[in-house]
């Protein structure tokens, strides 16, 4: 378990653009992902906005377009997000050991969309209309199967549905498989797209959504007084990860080294995080503790922050539960100010901008925090980004089931 494990590939597909560069860029000047929902009709709706991803092309990544039309857009977001780690990372598919490499993403909801469709055509022509790619199109794990399918990965091959928290226990699952020595690389994240006619109307129904709908772009304001929900997401983050010992046998660049990975249960409630952040802070408690870490170790924590009044409170709490005095000291953010809230895709974001940060030494904001919450008192970033030495950074995750999972990156020696 002591195999050093290094990132040396990433992949975007996401609100704020369709690869790393342009979504680092939006992210370090402050831009919003949100706008008003554009896939449906949303007039009957509350919340009428999201944070979609835009002019997506399948073809640009490799998938062809009479493919694209058997799968949904949870697995082409993982592909094109996987298409864009594997070519970042210089990996030579002709050299690899495929026995080697293995798949892990996660994904939260996989399709609605598609349930939505063959049930109405069900009710409507019967059961022998239903399509016979009904189930490989809305089940979750699929994403990672066809990964492995498209690129010959024989290595271990999962999936993990931990709600919000999926694409972080997918990545920290993956760092596992490398420590322990299952395999050399491993292609892991999440993905996600549930901007659809239930989607909206089931977190509408949870009153977890923003109803800022005349101000999409400042409706989602985590750790802001005024907060009122959450905005949905959609998008793919997928990172290529390898042994450090063979990632340097083949003279690969390293944006960061994964050094440590928690995770807990809140035991409270099936979509209410524990108010006393206790689950959270035992999450990050281990994590530290799996890096060899001291909390004054660490410079930047990725928050879940997620806009809504108990998510940005309870996670809050853990933090100064977890890093004690350090905590007011320590610069955290939440993107999902800009990015909305990606479900299960938004750990694998998220720690692509973890270890962009670590790598760039570059914090970026918690956007529309205009008005402090005396409960939520710690340094969130504010509306600019920092320019500041991140040796150290954290990215949390909290789903609904209380899943909670922390992933530790630190700048590479």
């Amino acid at each position: 378990m002591d195999r050093r494990v290094v990132v040396t590939g990433l992949g975007v597909i996401g609100p704020l653009g369709n690869d790393v560069p342009s979504t680092w860029k939006a992210l370090q000047e402050g831009k919003s992902g949100v706008g008003p929902l554009t896939t449906f009709d949303v007039s009957s709706y509350e919340a009428r906005i999201a944070a979609e991803v835009k002019g997506f092309d399948p073809t640009l990544y490799n998938i062809d377009k009479k493919e694209a039309r058997r799968l949904e857009k949870f697995i082409q977001y993982a592909l094109a997000g996987t298409y864009q780690a594997i070519k970042d990372s210089g990996l030579d598919l002709e050299k690899v050991d495929k026995e080697r490499v293995g798949v892990i993403v996660g994904s939260g909801i996989g399709s609605l969309r598609i349930i939505e469709e063959q049930h109405k055509i069900l009710l409507e022509k019967g059961p022998s209309r239903v399509t016979p790619f009904l189930i490989p199109m809305l089940i979750v794990n699929e994403a990672a199967g066809k990964i492995a399918i498209d690129y010959g990965f024989y290595g271990p091959n999962t999936c993990v549905t931990t709600a919000c928290a999926s694409g972080s226990h997918a990545i920290g699952d993956a760092f596992r498989v490398i420590q322990r020595g299952d395999a050399d690389v491993m292609i892991t994240g999440g993905t996600e797209s549930a901007i659809t006619t239930m989607g909206i109307a089931g977190f509408c129904a949870l009153k977890a959504l923003s109803l800022r709908n005349d101000e999409p772009t400042k409706a989602s304001r985590p750790f802001d007084r005024n907060r009122d929900g959450f905005v949905m997401g959609e998008g793919s983050g997928i990172v290529v990860m390898e042994s450090l010992e063979y990632a340097q046998k083949r003279g690969a660049k390293i944006y960061a080294e994964m050094i440590g990975f928690g995770q807990s249960c809140d035991a409270y409630h099936i979509t209410a995080p524990d108010p006393a952040g206790y689950g959270a802070s035992l999450a990050m408690k281990w994590a530290l503790r799996d890096g060899r870490l001291n909390p004054q170790d660490v410079q930047y924590i990725n928050a879940h922050g997620t806009s809504t009044k108990l998510n940005d409170k309870v996670e809050t709490e853990g933090i100064k539960k977890a890093l004690g005095d350090h905590a007011r000291k320590v610069m955290i953010s939440s993107t999902k100010s800009m990015t909305g809230h990606l479900l299960g895709a938004a750990g694998g974001l998220e720690f692509v901008i973890a270890c962009l940060a670590v790598k760039e030494d570059i914090i970026p904001p918690t956007i529309n925090y205009d008005v402090p919450d005396p409960e939520c008192d710690l340094d969130y970033v504010p509306n600019t980004a920092r320019k500041c030495p991140v040796s150290v950074a954290m990215s949390n995750s909290l789903g609904f089931g209380g899943h909670n999972a922390t992933l530790v990156v630190k700048k590479f020696k």
